[in-house]
């Protein structure tokens, strides 16, 4: 999944893609360099990340997945959280929805269900403690593998339970998203215990801040340490890993697979 931050504050290529020329430039790239599917996102969740309006939002991405969905042929995500968004954006040709608050802000679960009666989107719900704003301030667990596979496998209940069918959900342990490296590293070491939740496993861990923690480099530099997760994500069961530098992480995965098909 290729990383489509439509946004002027995102902590690694923020601004960079605003215009909606550069970001369909940029999708039409990834493709080219094996993406799968687009994820598209017009609010930054990074931590200490300001909100942004529903109409900034949708003025932000909407142009971009109607061009995208219409061009390429891979499935666009919409990364948010907002049920006027998601709306818009299935609307707009997006056939995923890619939500961090795993669909716990106010309409977003009806709105997912009523989606999914009219598109039958996947819909991939991550887990994250805290919000944005203050989410990496005082993160906290006992077990974090235990307490978020707990959590995932309630929100999995909640949108069984609105209509949304098992087999349309993917999940996301949430990489930073209120952790601290310790509990980064405990999730990736054993991220092969979430396969018990039975569904189909996403990570984002490109560029991210426990890369930068472990190899002190900057956003900039963690191409390597990103590569290195990635591989080992799959490892361990992911079966779709959320990247910003595509054509280096398809080549990376793709030997780790010859390897085990040799």
């Amino acid at each position: 999944m290729g990383i489509l931050n439509i946004t002027p504050d995102s902590f690694s290529d923020g601004g960079d893609f605003l215009s909606p020329q550069a970001a369909v430039e940029r999708a039409r790239q990834m493709v080219e360099e094996g993406a799968a599917i687009i994820d598209v996102g017009g609010e930054s969740t990074r931590p200490g990340a300001p909100a942004v309006s529903v109409q900034e939002e949708l003025d932000r991405i909407v142009p971009v997945i109607e061009v995208l969905s219409a061009e390429l042929h891979v499935p666009i995500s919409i990364d948010t959280s907002k049920p006027e968004v998601m709306r818009a954006a299935v609307a707009a040709g997006a056939g995923m929805i890619n939500d961090v608050r795993a669909l716990r802000l106010t309409g977003a679960l009806e709105a997912a269900a009523d989606i999914n009666r009219s598109f039958s989107v996947p819909i991939c719900l991550m887990h994250m403690q805290g919000e944005p704003g203050t989410m990496q301030q005082q993160p906290h667990y006992s077990d974090v593998v235990q307490e978020v596979s707990a959590f995932l496998a309630e929100r999995v209940q909640a949108c069984v339970r609105h209509g949304i069918p098992r087999e349309r959900l993917v999940v996301d342990p949430g990489f930073g998203f209120g952790k601290r490296l310790e509990h980064n590293l405990s999730l990736l070491k054993r991220l092969d215990e979430l396969g018990k939740l039975g569904l189909p496993l996403m990570v984002g861990l490109s560029r991210k801040s426990m890369i930068g923690a472990v190899l002190d480099r900057p956003v900039t530099q963690r191409l390597y340490g990103s590569l290195a997760a990635a591989v080992l994500a799959v490892a361990r069961g992911a079966v779709l890993v959320r990247v910003h530098d595509v054509r280096a992480t398809v080549e990376a995965l793709k030997l780790y697979t010859a390897v085990l098909q040799s």
